[in-house]
């Protein structure tokens, strides 16, 4: 008796993984969505941002016998020490009057800008934790730290304003003016600060850097003089004039220094000032934005 053998039927090809994807509803983790996607994934996630800010700012402070007090005493303490050194010792207070409103206005705008890009540098390289461990845009994060900065500013707001009554400077309708001031410098030092993530989070050690960059940029904004007077009848080059003009930071500066105090009257603003500031915001903003996007999917990873 024959025993008839069979032989199993070959077994069909796997399906191809692009079609088993596409079957059922599958995606590549951490692909980067289209712009405008990405812009709904930020505005669903809004309370998390704000909520992150919040948090970070308390915890900022948290191990500090003072508190949140050193949100205002850091840049009032900065302001006291270059009041003694360039106001005093160098006689920058000379031709400009209400030099400590000045000069507070000055530091408390320009450390907007500052603590903004230092905490957009370290924004992914500083938190790759939480980047690998959750799936979000990750714009939210160098968000969430300029927005940070900015409630911190709000409240050097509060001892600004009694600085600037104390020196007798009658409150106007020029102040309004600091709101849309502090809208547009917002957009522009989150523009940076995104700039400033991606490249941070390839090389971390751009954090150790930006310190003497932005120390530079600080002192080429008239934080502790005013240019026009510095700059008044002497022989500079024309490229530095216009340099000095379109700076980003001491734009911001003058604004809030025209809107605030008395003194400080437009023919010490640079010339288009609200074009420039405006300028400044989209295309920095928007820059920024489309700069970082471009590399979401590489973020937290290698």
């Amino acid at each position: 008796m024959s025993e008839t053998l069979t032989r199993p039927a070959p077994t069909a090809p796997p399906d191809d993984p692009r079609a088993l994807a596409a079957k059922y509803g599958l995606t590549v983790s951490g692909r980067r969505p289209s712009l405008p996607e990405y812009v709904r994934q930020l505005w669903h996630r809004r309370h998390f941002i704000s909520a992150f800010s919040s948090a970070k700012l308390t915890a900022q402070y948290s191990q500090a016998k003072l508190g949140q007090l050193w949100q205002v005493v850091t840049p009032l303490l900065n302001a006291l020490v270059y009041y003694l050194i360039f106001g005093l010792l160098l006689g920058t207070h000379r031709g400009v009057d209400d030099y400590i409103p000045f000069l507070v206005t000055g530091v408390f705008i320009f450390t907007f800008t500052q603590s903004s890009v230092l905490a957009g540098t370290k924004a992914i390289s500083g938190n790759l934790g939480l980047v690998r461990a959750l799936h979000f845009p990750r714009a939210s994060l160098p968000i969430s730290f300029c927005l940070m900065q900015l409630k911190q500013l709000l409240f050097s707001m509060g001892v600004l304003i009694v600085i600037v009554l104390a020196f007798g400077i009658v409150p106007g309708w020029s102040w309004l003016l600091a709101v849309p001031a502090l809208c547009l410098q917002f957009v522009f030092n989150t523009g940076l600060a995104m700039i400033m993530a991606r490249l941070g989070s390839k090389t971390p050690d751009l954090a150790q850097l930006m310190p003497f960059i932005l120390r530079t940029w600080m002192y080429a904004s008239g934080v502790m003089y005013s240019i026009s007077q510095v700059t008044k009848g002497k022989d500079i080059p024309g490229f530095v004039h216009f340099l000095l003009d379109v700076n980003p930071a001491a734009v911001y500066i003058d604004l809030m220094r025209f809107a605030l105090i008395d003194s400080f009257h437009a023919d010490k603003l640079p010339p288009h000032v609200w074009p420039l500031a405006l300028g400044w915001a989209v295309v920095i903003g928007l820059a920024g934005f489309v700069y970082f996007w471009k590399a979401e999917e590489r973020y937290g990873r290698g």
